[in-house]
């Protein structure tokens, strides 16, 4: 029995104890309430006159309403009048400690979290009074839909722009994921007095981020990407602001805050009529020289393909111009900023520009220098500006006739008027440049009729040559074995220049082609991996070309003053045979005939190479030093001479590397009587073999002089005999007698 009464008075005694307190707050509530539900209940405070009235059924529906007055004010005697002696403001976080973390956005609450009750009144003029609602109450005033209208009663401007703002828009249209005021606002944004600029800043970035790259709610329904949002924290900006500057932009910046709307609103800040003057808030200078440019005021005309600030320097990714991948930085700036509108045939048909800019940019050193990766070569900003670009009739363009001397000095130190005589823009192409179209086309006709020919040559003799080795193999008894003996071919001092000759012109072929291609296969690892890979690459083209032109001096010399050089010039002077030859061979290769002329020391094959290389070397090392020493030949030449002296460089490097591989490598190492190589370049020497196939007028002569040495020797052998039986006869007649 004393179990059940117990087990009944626990499951009951707190129900009653409820139910008595409620009772008793209610009973006391009503004590208050009895004098101040009358609404004509007053005082007198300072002058004024304050209304005691609380609304009863407004303070049943509030949250306190299980309260009793005096939890929030404290201290008051019901039956004393006044209640308290010296009456003070409720001090609401008694209870809600966590006040002011929720609510940073009021600087007031920061501080009544210090202990100052006298700030508490900021409570009651958001929340109210005894009419509090509760925070959950889907139309209550702090809902998202009422927030505006509530934070509204302060921040009548605030309200205003955020009413239109494309956030304001879409929390009325019931847009999941659209912010109200307290979604932002649980951060301090706002700049007011003692607040640190750096940490708003900072915060406001943050708040954005929270929505724009982390919602999905929000990413499903706008445009750019998570990444292009996220791309900020990479941005010049975004750096500067995590480095501790404050002046940095952040969203706000550029966005705005309250009134931010989307970019195609002409009222947007980053709106294309507006970006400039969103960007010039921070970067005056710069936007003041974009007005009077040939974009700004392309711009403000309407034009849409016109360019403004975020169309070369980006939106949110805008990196600094001597980060290497910036679209502004040195090497970028022409092919990722102004070619995709200068090289635009849309574009180009639509607006009259000429649409072949930048690929004669390209072409040219400062281009091609520019793709390698130098940062000092001249780039499209380096002549044309960057923000103040103007059409070159403008006398204030850097481009004017009359400003491009000064223009060139910048990098051309003593440019003269004669670096303005010429195309810029040059393109080898008729109508365009009749002089460099007429050497081109002249260089291009040359090379397919020489280079064609040998290659029409070559596989004839290929042919010829490789049947007469098959049927050898087949039939080797029809031939006899030749003899064992070795030929000089080459001296020692010959072959040092051969291998002089050899090494630099392969290291003039790579390192010059390397700058045409930069993008070439075998170049981009160069590039790519190679520290200063572009200024190593020029200091070993003109090392290269010092030493070509050392050998071919000394060759020079060779050929005047040494005794066999001498003889090495007779050689190699064309005679009328060589023509008989190249035409007898034809015939024989073309089977029109039986006999194969014979070759004497050089044929026509080594001496057309050997003169060809003669004409080379004098043409490239002309063209080479006025290209090297450009300053003093622009001023000398002219900009149109230099492009000629350019232009012959590259066709002539063109013919002369296709005639080695084409002309030289055939009959050194794939012709089929030397192949795999021919080693006179390292042993000196031909075997008996060699020389009978490839110069056999001049194996006869050395075979001929070899036997009338032989027939000499032995000549003398036998004087030295007759005059000895004649001394030994004379002495024994001596001695007979």
């Amino acid at each position: 029995m004393n179990n059940r009464f117990r087990l009944l008075l626990l499951i009951t005694l707190p129900a009653a104890v409820s139910f008595l307190t409620a009772d008793l707050s209610a009973q006391v509530n009503d004590d208050c309430l009895a004098c101040h539900e009358d609404n004509s209940l007053t005082m007198e405070k300072n002058g004024k006159t304050l209304s005691l009235f609380v609304d009863k059924n407004g303070f049943k529906r509030s949250p306190h309403a299980k309260l009793v007055c005096t939890a929030c004010h404290v201290g008051f005697d019901k039956d004393n009048v006044p209640h308290k002696e010296k009456i003070e403001p409720v001090n609401c976080q008694s209870c809600h400690t966590d006040a002011p973390v929720k609510h940073r956005f009021h600087a007031s609450m920061m501080k009544a979290n210090r202990g100052d009750p006298s700030l508490n009144a900021s409570c009651k003029q958001c929340h109210g009074t005894h009419s509090i609602t509760h925070l959950e109450a889907g139309e209550g005033i702090y809902s998202a839909v009422n927030q505006i209208t509530t934070c509204g009663k302060c921040h009548a401007a605030a309200k205003e722009s955020f009413s239109r703002s494309a956030h304001g828009v879409a929390l009325k249209a019931g847009v999941v994921g659209a912010p109200d005021c307290i979604t932002c606002h649980q951060q301090s944004l706002t700049f007011g007095p003692g607040a640190d600029s750096l940490q708003v800043k900072q915060a406001q970035t943050q708040v954005c981020m929270n929505c724009h790259r982390d919602d999905p709610n929000v990413r499903s329904r706008v445009a750019p990407s998570a990444g292009f949002i996220a791309s900020y924290d990479e941005s010049v900006h975004a750096s500067a602001l995590a480095g501790g500057n404050a002046r940095a932009a952040n969203c706000v910046n550029c966005h705005g805050g309250h009134d931010v709307v989307k970019t195609a609103d002409p009222a947007s800040h980053v709106n294309r009529n507006r970006i400039a003057e969103t960007c010039g808030a921070c970067h005056s200078p710069e936007e003041e020289a974009f007005r009077g440019s040939i974009h700004g005021v392309a711009v403000s005309k309407g034009v849409m393909a016109s360019p403004t600030c975020t169309g070369c320097h980006g939106e949110h990714k805008i990196l600094g111009r001597s980060n290497p991948n910036a679209p502004i930085a040195p090497t970028n700036v022409s092919s990722q900023v102004c070619a995709p509108c200068h090289s635009s045939v849309r574009l180009s048909e639509k607006y009259g520009l000429a649409a072949d800019r930048f690929r004669s940019f390209e072409d040219s050193f400062h281009g091609l220098a520019g793709r390698h990766g130098s940062v000092e070569v001249a780039n499209c900003a380096s002549c044309h500006g960057s923000h103040d670009i103007k059409p070159s009739t403008d006398p204030s363009s850097r481009v004017h006739k009359d400003n491009l001397i000064a223009n060139c000095g910048t990098c051309h130190p003593g440019a003269n008027e004669n670096f303005t005589k010429g195309t810029v823009h040059v393109i080898a192409s008729e109508g365009q440049d009749d002089v460099l179209y007429f050497v081109a086309t002249a260089y291009i006709i040359l090379i397919i009729a020489i280079v064609g020919g040998m290659v029409v040559h070559n596989i004839l003799d290929f042919i010829t040559k490789s049947k007469r080795i098959l049927r050898e193999r087949r039939d080797p008894v029809s031939h006899e074995p030749k003899p064992h003996r070795l030929y000089v071919r080459m001296t020692l001092n010959e072959r040092l220049q051969h291998g002089t000759l050899v090494i630099s012109f392969i290291t003039l072929v790579l390192t010059g082609f390397a700058l045409r291609f930069p993008d070439a296969w075998w170049v981009v690892p160069f590039r790519d991996y190679v520290p200063g890979a572009f200024e190593l690459r020029g200091l070993l083209h003109r090392i290269a070309a010092v030493v070509m032109v050392l050998a071919s001096l000394y060759h020079t010399y060779y050929l005047f003053f040494v005794p066999r050089g001498k003889q090495l010039l007779r050689d190699l002077l064309p005679v009328w045979k060589d023509l008989t030859d190249a035409i007898g061979v034809m015939k024989y290769n073309l089977g029109l005939s039986k006999v194969k002329p014979k070759f004497d020391r050089f044929s026509y094959i080594e001496k057309a190479e050997y003169w060809a290389l003669v004409w080379g070397t004098v043409v490239m090392g002309v063209t080479g030093v006025i290209l090297w020493f450009d300053n003093y030949f622009l001023g000398i030449l002219t900009k149109l001479g230099w492009d000629v002296a350019r232009t012959v460089h590259y066709y002539e490097a063109w013919l002369a590397t296709l005639a080695i591989i084409v002309w030289h490598f055939y009959f050194v190492i794939f012709n089929p009587d030397v192949y795999p190589i021919n080693l006179a370049f390292w042993k000196g020497t031909l075997t008996h073999q060699e020389m009978e196939e490839e110069h056999p007028l001049e194996l006869e002569r050395l075979e001929a002089e070899h036997e009338e040495m032989i027939e000499v020797h032995e000549g003398r052998k036998n004087d030295r005999g007759e005059e000895q039986d004649s001394n030994a006869s004379e002495q024994s007649n001596n001695e007979g007698r």
